[in-house]
């Protein structure tokens, strides 16, 4: 049996699916008889000494993690800088690593989490502690590197692309007298991924959505309202999806919420429908009514992609055992080895490849005009979203999702000075 305790951690914007890697560490764990903590809030958990003992939850709690979304032992968005500004901090979580004699770190997230887990490997062998750092990709906005995908995507993919199709046929049934033009705000601050999924809505050149909008293409307001007025004139209607991300060509934000920025240095955005909504009716003079899913694109586990839920578990089980195997600094990432049937599998790959880099839209993902999807990224796109894997329903009619208890473990170190 080996010796020691393995530590999970999840980080950033939760997923559908976030807990079902969650449940594929902790099963795979106990099936090797290893003891899991995990941080409570992410990061921040780690550094106050909150850790949960998961070993006080049932089997059954854990394998009903794998159909609730949120995330279970909590998230956050704190980013900690370099090895030489951040130094405390990262002797601090060393420290409390001795104190629970944790050997296996594996830390659930995107492209800065990737970076920490990173940092806290380097960190470890130049103290000579012996500790293996795994990253878990997770992130509704696929834009990792390395990865052909990330867990996360697949099922808010799904439900944007299954939201669009379904406000299309409304917006269609009510043209003639009512709204004309209808605009769907999607996330994705650099990459328009997500933007890209709602193309699976439609097939047809008439068929909705008729304008995605990513932040791969700059925004030219003025050619935008020549695509709405056109369309409008020849399909009755405009629907249209627009990234969150979109920025004009001098790299302005068309959405800037004005919240300043976050411990990420991401600016806040939001907003973006609303405001081509107005620009829309004012500059056309149509009825447009518009949406901002926001947290609900990835909240969605009622409607979550089998695919994703398959791929979210293997990752999860995968970074157990290249922990446990001593496989340090590295992701389990998804390789894609046939587009047509479907076929991936899961590889190692060094952190160092995946950290800091981020994974924009092809070229060739987006149509000439820029306003579409091409074949290729329909192909690329289409199996992600496939399969259904609904949660279990209560005769109230509501999904039966799982609260852990989550029981903190006896702290050994003072507290942590803020």
């Amino acid at each position: 049996m080996p010796s020691g305790t393995l530590l999970y951690a999840q980080s950033g914007g939760v997923t559908a699916v976030i807990n079902a890697t969650a449940a594929g560490v902790i099963e795979t764990a106990r099936a090797r008889k290893v003891k899991v903590l995990a941080a409570r809030n992410g990061i921040l958990g780690a550094l106050r000494e909150d850790l949960i003992d998961t070993s006080r939850e049932s089997a059954a709690a854990i394998r009903a993690l794998a159909h609730t979304p949120g995330g279970a032992f909590g998230s956050c968005r704190v980013k900690l800088k370099s090895l030489e500004q951040d130094r405390a901090r990262y002797e601090r979580l060393l420290d409390v690593f001795r104190a629970h004699d944790v050997r296996w770190f594996l830390y659930n997230g995107g492209n800065d989490s990737a970076d920490t887990a990173l940092k806290v490997s380097q960190l470890a062998a130049e103290f000579g502690y012996p500790l293996t750092c795994v990253g878990v990709p997770k992130t509704v906005d696929n834009d990792l590197a390395v990865t052909d995908c990330c867990p996360g995507f697949g099922s808010a993919a799904k439900y944007t692309a299954v939201s669009v199709r379904e406000c299309a046929l409304d917006v269609a049934a009510m043209a003639d007298t009512s709204t004309k033009v209808f605009v769907y705000e999607a996330m994705g601050r650099h990459a328009g991924w997500l933007a890209a999924a709602a193309g699976l809505a439609g097939q047809g050149v008439d068929d909705a959505p008729h304008l995605i909008l990513f932040p791969e293409r700059p925004y030219d307001e003025a050619d935008f309202f020549a695509k709405v007025k056109a369309t409008v004139e020849r399909v009755g209607y405009c629907v249209v999806v627009a990234s969150e991300g979109i920025q004009t060509a001098d790299g302005r934000f068309v959405a800037d919420a004005g919240g300043g920025k976050d411990s990420f240095g991401h600016t806040q955005l939001g907003g973006v429908a609303s405001f081509l909504a107005g620009r829309v009716k004012d500059s056309l003079g149509y009825k447009v009514h518009w949406a901002l899913p926001d947290y609900l694109q990835r909240s969605a586990r009622h409607l979550a992609s089998k695919t994703d839920l398959e791929q979210a578990q293997a990752v999860g089980r995968k970074a157990v055992e290249y922990a446990l195997k001593s496989m340090n600094s590295v992701m389990p990432v998804i390789v894609r080895s046939s587009d047509s049937p479907y076929r991936w599998k899961i590889e190692a790959a060094p952190l160092s490849k995946v950290a800091n880099h981020e994974k924009k839209m092809p070229a060739g993902f987006i149509r000439k005009d820029g306003y579409g999807i091409t074949a290729a990224a329909r192909r690329y796109l289409e199996p992600l979203i496939r399969g259904e894997a609904p949660p279990p329903y209560g005769r109230d009619g509501i999904p039966k999702y799982v609260t852990l208890k989550n029981v903190a473990v006896r702290k050994k170190l003072t507290p942590l000075e803020t």
